[in-house]
């Protein structure tokens, strides 16, 4: 198979195409190198990949470049690239997540009219959902995001859906569900609190710490990722979701356990647009792909942690406030 990433150098892509040339197949990497955080760290991640002989890599503007020269002969796209943050896309910051996570999908999906791909697995977000009615959350849930990266992921998808419906284009759309592990993005809540961990600060917390989230690990998220762009799901949403949900409390006592440390903990206000929970029903997942999250939050933490710490630097540059 000869797979297209976009998103390849962040946290997931860069897993992804790790795991598909480990399966023997071709892979097209695509990565703008967005300035959100720094650029070494994203050049750590796709490291390994650019060693193997069936990768290659390009690096452009989703938004600008010509696509269809760099997707012709792919038979999956994995569509991973986008702005993410629930806190960054308020106010003026807002332009930057219609542009990456809306009109780079829709300027995706244009070139793929004319360029057939066997699928186009589009990587959404539980942020969809925003304050969800039910839990576990199903996927015919009405999508109700409380925050604009939530809105424009929620555009890209339907944008997707729409390029199906009239266009014929396979699409399948992934709703992950807070993704974690090695690689994490350095905004995120985990590499912000074992950042902290090891500095010898407090952990910030945005709110009381009771706000429940389903955790997923990167590999059992890749895993489901890679069954989407085969199995016959196109026209599903699906949700990803890692079987641990607790709250961010509990998350920091197993951090605690993990790294052997006792854990100072400093509250701050809430953030506008965060959820009170997330929690998913991956009842369509274990029927349509056949998949199953394996990893544990303990498990998953520990691997996070061992592997943080053994980075020769671990400097992130950013400090305050966690995204969950």
């Amino acid at each position: 198979m000869r797979a297209a990433v976009t998103g390849a150098a962040g946290f997931i892509g860069s897993h992804l195409c790790d795991r598909l040339l480990a399966d023997g197949h071709q892979v097209v990497g695509i990565d703008c190198f967005r300035s959100y955080y720094p650029r070494r760290l994203k050049e750590q991640n796709v490291a390994g990949a650019l060693e193997h002989a069936n990768f290659e890599f390009h690096e452009l503007d989703l938004t600008q470049a010509e696509l269809a020269p760099i997707l012709a002969g792919a038979d999956v796209v994995f569509h991973l690239a986008g702005q993410p943050g629930v806190r960054p896309s308020w106010g003026r910051d807002f332009d930057q997540y219609v542009w990456d996570n809306v009109i780079a999908t829709q300027r995706l999906l244009e070139c793929l009219k004319d360029t057939p791909v066997k699928r186009l697995v589009y990587a959404s977000s539980s942020s969809a959902y925003g304050n969800a009615e039910a839990f576990p959350t199903k996927e015919s849930a009405l999508p109700r995001p409380i925050s604009p990266y939530g809105l424009t992921k929620l555009a890209g998808e339907q944008l997707a859906l729409l390029y199906m419906h009239n266009f014929g284009t396979p699409v399948v759309a992934l709703r992950y569900f807070t993704v974690y592990g090695p690689r994490q993005r350095p905004d995120m809540a985990f590499s912000r609190f074992i950042d902290a961990v090891t500095s010898g600060r407090p952990i910030e917390i945005l709110g009381d710490g009771e706000q429940i989230r389903e955790f997923t690990y990167v590999s059992d998220a890749v895993d489901g990722t890679i069954k989407a762009g085969s199995a016959d799901v196109a026209g599903l949403v699906i949700n990803l979701g890692g079987g641990s949900h607790v709250t961010v409390n509990r998350a920091l006592d197993l951090l605690a356990e993990v790294s052997e440390t006792q854990i100072s903990r400093q509250h701050l206000a809430n953030a506008a647009g965060d959820p009170r929970r997330t929690s998913a029903s991956i009842s369509i997942a274990r029927s349509r792909l056949g998949w199953e999250p394996r990893v544990s939050l303990a498990q998953g933490l520990l691997q996070q942690w061992n592997w943080f710490t053994q980075q020769p630097d671990r400097s992130t540059g950013l400090r305050r406030g966690v995204a969950v």
